[in-house]
């Protein structure tokens, strides 16, 4: 199963510093990220694929097991077709055992597991792997490996 991490309310492991401005080093990096991906987890739990897509660049490479597809809107597009139903998704989505390493000032690694629940349906989850980049927007999601 695939999925993208983009998404859903975070249970985050690692605790961004309250006095760290955003910004400035590695801490401040893993801050943003990690408010990045509560609000994309929090967009997919409310319906919003577009907001829950809102931190993937428009060129993110998203692994799938019938190999990547290339694009934000391809991505959308598959998200659509495999987790949502009338506009909604088919379950709730959240992230654990996240953690953000820096590689570089510009790049990071964010690995961690997936749960969707709900719905109805059984719990899925696995781990995923994505790559952060700095871009003039702010930080985006340029890769995604989920499993």
């Amino acid at each position: 199963m695939t999925w993208s991490t983009t998404g859903v309310a975070l249970v985050a492991l690692l605790v961004f510093p309250a006095g760290a401005a955003l910004g400035q080093g590695p801490d401040a990096a893993q801050g943003e990220i990690r408010t990045l991906l509560d609000r994309s987890a929090s967009a997919w739990n409310r319906g919003d694929l577009n907001g829950h897509l809102a931190d993937n660049a428009d060129s993110i490479s998203f692994m799938t097991r019938n190999g990547p597809i290339v694009g934000k809107a391809k991505t959308a597009d598959a998200l659509r077709r495999s987790f949502f139903k009338d506009g909604k998704p088919i379950q709730q989505l959240r992230f654990e055992q996240v953690t953000i390493r820096p590689l570089g000032d510009d790049h990071a690694l964010v690995v961690g597991r997936f749960i969707l629940d709900g719905g109805g349906q059984p719990e899925h989850s696995g781990w995923f792997s994505t790559i952060w980049e700095r871009q003039a927007a702010g930080w985006r999601v340029i890769h995604d490996h989920s499993s």
